[in-house]
């Protein structure tokens, strides 16, 4: 399975990151700076995408019943002298 999350402006990739919220929990981080899981994020879960880009992937290979969750990608950006992050 894959999530695509494309943003409005391109991303340095160190703030770029997807997180996986389920029922009644508050979100989780998952992967940051495009790639990198968050300790104790199982293998199944890979993100992908371009340093300075606007595409972004998160795959789960071999889903499970527990991967059931509301997944975000999360984007922070450095504009007009001011940061704005996705909604």
């Amino acid at each position: 399975v894959s999530i695509s999350c494309r943003t409005s402006h391109s991303v340095d990739g160190a703030c770029f990151s997807w997180y996986q919220q389920k029922d009644g929990e508050t979100p989780k981080l998952l992967i940051y700076s495009i790639s990198s899981r968050q300790s104790g994020t199982p293998t199944r879960f890979t993100g992908s995408g371009t340093y300075n880009g606007q595409d972004f992937t998160l795959t789960i290979s071999g889903i499970q019943a527990e991967d059931a969750a509301v997944y975000y990608c999360l984007a922070e950006f450095y504009i007009n002298s001011k940061y704005s992050f996705t909604q």
